[in-house]
């Protein structure tokens, strides 16, 4: 089988396809033939050597994909070979092939297709983390959603508007438009103005009860200013650590750049204030299973009921994997981007 190598930290030649042997799954595991894989953030990072959580290279990255059960270990019933699923990994989903153990493989909603089902996991988890277990975000809320045309942002911006919660979003103008007919109340151009003027005008200086930020830096202590009292930052990101490199010495010295710009949060402040700070790190809950599991459940209700709308703006095969990431870090897709395997 073909699967997609990180072979060692630097550009987007450093990716490549290599042929290895078919997996065969342990009497625990099932055995997924793999036909889309879900592209993220942590993939770039990883690619550039400034993601901490992941493998050492030469590795194969890839969280989250969908596929057909084809084999299945002594231990596992034998109903689930033929079954369309959804997959959560660590690691080593950007292949034809991958194993699990059954609490991370889920049934794919018939009404989604393939590339749909593997946009699901990891931007869904995520924001349902941050709206909705962390978050406690309320009907009766505003919340600020930073690059809200992303895969995350998306997700927040339908679990958001499934409470009924007022929505503000950071997004280039020309993704306005998409934004809008998804839902979102105010759209924020970020690039052409200061997204902190223009939603303090928008709320008459007030801010806004909840601000969910992948940045990092010192966007972090902007977003902690634009918070109304009772308001929460949550923090899922530096994304701003990988605009001015493509690996190497000068990734490591962004990161480091962007680490000590964060702001420091004193309890002393967070109590005058009453305000609240947190993170998610979906990659730190794999021995919380129990927990994806009720909100995999939550969410794949959403899908049946409808109000959980994956967008998957464009599709690239495992051979085009360095076109999808430039694409992505160009800023260029609304929603999620997503491997194929054909």
């Amino acid at each position: 089988m073909r699967q997609l190598v990180y072979t060692k930290t630097g550009s987007y030649d450093v990716l490549q396809v290599q042929e290895v042997p078919d997996l065969t799954p342990n009497k625990d595991e099932l055995l997924i033939q793999v036909k889309a894989s879900g592209l993220n953030f942590a993939d770039i990072l990883a690619r550039k050597g400034q993601y901490p959580d992941g493998p050492k290279t030469p590795c194969v990255m890839g969280y989250e994909v969908s596929g057909i059960v084809t084999e299945v270990g002594s231990e596992i019933d034998k109903s689930w070979i033929g079954k369309e699923v959804i997959g959560l990994c660590r690691f080593k989903g950007q292949a034809e092939q991958v194993v699990l153990k059954e609490k991370q493989v889920y049934e794919k909603p018939a009404s989604l297709s393939f590339e749909e089902a593997a946009s699901i996991p990891v931007t869904y988890l995520t924001a349902w983390a941050l709206l909705v277990a962390m978050g406690g975000l309320q009907k009766e809320e505003s919340v600020l959603i930073h690059n809200a045309g992303g895969g995350v942002g998306l997700a927040q911006l339908d679990i958001a508007k499934h409470i009924g919660a007022t929505t503000y979003g950071t997004a280039s103008e020309r993704k306005h438009g998409f934004l809008k007919e998804r839902g979102l109340d105010h759209p924020i151009d970020y690039r052409n103005k200061d997204w902190y003027d223009e939603l303090m005008k928008l709320t008459g200086k007030r801010g806004v009860e909840l601000i969910t930020d992948p940045l990092g830096g010192d966007e972090w202590k902007k977003s902690y200013r634009a918070l109304r009292a009772t308001g929460r930052l949550g923090m899922f990101g530096i994304s701003v650590a990988s605009i001015n490199s493509s690996g190497g010495l000068r990734a490591k010295y962004e990161l480091i750049k962007t680490v000590l710009k964060m702001p420091t949060f004193k309890p002393l402040s967070l109590l005058d204030k009453n305000r609240g700070v947190y993170g998610v790190n979906l990659g730190h809950l794999w021995h919380e299973s129990d927990k994806a599991a009720l909100w995999m459940k939550a969410i794949l209700d959403g899908v049946e009921t409808g109000w959980v709308r994956p967008h998957v703006d464009k599709t690239f095969t495992l051979e085009e994997a360095g076109e999808a990431h430039r694409y992505i870090e160009e800023r260029r897709n609304i929603g999620k981007v997503v491997l194929v395997v054909k």
